[in-house]
């Protein structure tokens, strides 16, 4: 059978912790109960995001940003809102907003280097 699609996405977090208390303050993602205990899942639709702990051999440390060449966009109702408590507490933001085709778009750095694009049409 042919692949139907993406299903499951995940980083790799040096603190699992903060990554998680991060996404949940600014996005307002809410953890999902299932989920092993070396990761936290969201309960994001239709695809399902996650943290989990760095894998054993893998160095984020040295990276010069992890997840360079893979883009990361995830959709928001209120992208300008979360942009500007984003830049009120000190967050790297990548890129400024724009409207364009995919509505108020922004990118920008979460706690482990990882760019993150945000964008408000559906």
């Amino acid at each position: 059978m042919p692949v139907t699609g993406p299903d499951f996405i995940s980083l790799q977090a040096r603190d699992l912790a903060a990554s998680q208390a991060f996404y949940q303050r600014y996005l307002g993602l809410v953890r999902s109960p299932a989920g092993p205990p070396h990761a936290v899942v969201f309960a994001t639709t239709p695809i399902a995001f996650a943290l989990r702990d760095v894998v054993p051999g893998t160095d984020l440390a040295s990276a010069a940003r992890p997840g360079i060449g893979a883009a990361i966009w995830l959709h928001a109702t209120d992208v300008q809102a979360i942009h500007d408590a984003l830049v009120t507490d000190g967050h790297t933001i990548v890129s400024a907003p724009v409207d364009g085709p995919f509505g108020r778009t922004f990118t920008f750095a979460d706690p482990d280097g990882y760019h993150v694009t945000l964008h408000d049409r559906a």
